[in-house]
C-alpha cells in the first residue's frame, strides 16, 4: 500500500468493543465504512465492577460492547450514506452468564437489527471463519449484501469442524446403539475422522461457491480492487429506501 492508503483509515471508538474494528476509509477514492472482526486477545478498559478492572476478550468473538459499537457505526454510515464493507472472521457471539448480564442479548439484537435494516450498499468479504449467528451479524448471504466474496482461507459453517464432528458423532453413535451394534474405540475414532473430513469439506469456500453461497473466491491481494468495483457497480443505482429500524434499544 502507498502512504495515502495507509493513512486513509479513521477508526471509530478505538478503545471500545475491540473484537470488532470499525472505521471510515477510502478505497480507490470511494468513501467506505469498514466493519471487521479481529483475532487478537484484548483486554477491556477498567470498570467499577471490581478491583481488577476489565476482562480478557477472545478475538473473533462478538461481545456486547463490540456489538453495540458496530451497531452504532452502521447506523452512522446509513445516516451519511456511506457504503459498508464487512470483513468476516467470526466464530459467533460470546455466551455465558457474565455475557448475558453485560447485555449480549440486547446488544446482539441491536447489531442484527442495524445490519438487517441497513439501506446503503453492503459488500461482505469472508476472510476466515464465518460461523453460526456471527455470519448473520456480520452481513452474511441472508442479509442481502450487494456482493459477497470469500478468500481461499474462508470457512463457512454452523460451528467449528471439531465441535460439529463431536455432535454429529454422538448422534450417529446413539443411532447405532439403538440398532444394537457394539462400537469399539477404534471404530468410534474411525467414524469421527470420517464425519470430520466430510464436515471440513463442506465448510470450504469452494463448496460454498459451488452452491452460490458466495459470488466468487478471490485472491486476497485483489480485495481492494474487488471492493472498489462493487461500490462502482452499486453507484449505478444510487436510490435508497428510507432507513427504518423499528424499535431500537439504546
Amino acid at each position: 500500500e502507498d502512504d495515502e492508503n495507509k493513512t486513509s483509515f479513521q477508526e471509530f471508538k478505538q478503545d471500545y468493543g475491540k473484537t470488532i474494528v470499525c472505521g471510515y476509509a477510502r478505497i480507490e477514492g470511494w468513501a467506505v465504512g469498514i466493519v471487521a472482526n479481529q483475532r487478537l486477545i484484548v483486554k477491556t478498559a477498567k470498570t467499577a465492577s471490581g478491583p481488577g478492572g476489565g476482562e480478557m476478550q477472545l478475538g473473533g468473538v462478538i461481545y456486547n460492547d463490540s456489538a453495540d459499537k458496530a451497531a452504532r457505526f452502521i447506523l452512522n454510515c446509513n445516516q451519511k450514506k456511506i457504503p459498508l464493507v464487512f470483513l468476516q472472521d467470526v466464530t459467533g457471539f460470546m455466551v455465558g452468564s457474565r455475557s448475558e448480564h453485560s447485555g449480549i442479548i440486547k446488544d446482539g439484537a441491536k447489531l442484527v437489527n442495524a445490519v438487517a435494516n441497513s439501506v446503503v450498499p453492503k459488500i461482505t468479504i469472508i476472510i476466515g471463519n464465518s460461523y453460526g449467528a456471527g455470519n448473520y451479524a456480520m452481513c452474511g448471504k441472508a442479509y442481502d449484501p450487494r456482493f459477497i466474496y470469500a478468500w481461499p482461507s474462508a470457512k463457512i459453517a454452523v460451528m467449528g469442524g471439531e465441535a460439529a464432528a463431536k455432535v454429529l458423532l454422538q448422534i450417529e453413535m446413539a443411532s447405532l446403539k439403538k440398532e444394537g451394534k457394539e462400537i469399539t474405540p477404534e471404530a468410534e475414532k474411525e467414524l469421527f475422522d470420517k464425519i470430520k473430513n466430510r464436515y471440513d469439506k463442506q465448510t470450504s469456500p469452494y463448496y460454498a461457491a459451488a452452491r452460490i453461497w458466495v459470488d466468487a473466491i478471490i485472491d486476497p491481494s485483489d480485495t481492494r480492487q474487488v471492493i472498489a468495483e462493487g461500490i462502482a457497480a452499486a453507484n449505478h443505482n444510487p436510490e435508497m429506501r428510507e432507513l427504518k429500524t423499528g424499535v431500537f434499544q439504546v
